[in-house]
């Protein structure tokens, strides 16, 4: 049967060394002395077994041995070095997490949206006279089509109804509103043919295939 594994020590307050083989054998023979007080022999006798020791503990021991048997103590801690506990890393706020999720989702948005530009339809608005210039040349059109609907009209009835100025101003009117009506139809021609030109997305599809 196994035996049960040992809790971790806990790493004492204040410098630590590493203990070399003379420092334990100092600690052992330290354990015996009957010339150190009783409470620091149990301290060596519980140092000695260790891989690493504090070393204000280490001192108090040395400091309390015969000074004629004891070790000279730069001789003792020869070839020691200090143990360093590695710090515990700093947990990240709730709000950094937060701020960390959003732009790996933006960074992912980017990544998948670069991946599909090619095969993703682009979004394209085709509205007529959508500029300016596009206006006033419809409207100029329009003005100038009514107009010579007008002389048309009235210079048609002016003949069959012989100059008869009532007559004649009905006849441009007339010759207004059919120019009006032929404008109207054109437009609507004009605005059908853009749509059935407008490029699908099954078109652009395979046209990147």
């Amino acid at each position: 049967m196994s035996a049960a594994a040992e809790p971790p020590r806990r790493r004492p307050p204040g410098l630590v060394i590493s203990a070399t083989e003379p420092v334990r054998t100092f600690l052992a023979s330290a354990s015996r002395d009957r010339l150190i007080p009783e409470d620091l022999r149990r301290v060596a006798s519980d140092l000695s077994s260790l891989r690493e020791v504090p070393y204000r503990s280490l001192r108090d021991v040395w400091s309390s041995s015969d000074p004629s048997r004891r070790p000279d103590l730069a001789r003792l801690l020869r070839g020691s070095g200090f143990v360093l506990e590695s710090p515990k890393p700093r947990e990240k706020s709730e709000e950094l997490k937060a701020r960390l999720r959003k732009l790996s989702e933006i960074a992912e948005k980017k990544a998948y949206e670069e991946l599909v530009k090619d095969i993703a339809p682009k979004k394209e608005n085709y509205e007529p006279f959508s500029s300016y210039k596009d206006q006033l040349g419809f409207g100029l059109h329009v003005v100038v089509t009514m107009f010579t609907g007008y002389l048309v009209g009235y210079a048609a009835f002016r003949a069959l109804f012989s100059r008869n100025p009532v007559m004649s101003t009905a006849g441009g009117i007339l010759g207004l509103v059919g120019a009006m009506l032929v404008e109207t139809l054109l437009f609507i021609i004009r605005t059908s043919n853009q749509d059935t030109k407008r490029p699908t997305p099954t078109s652009r599809l395979k046209k990147n295939q």
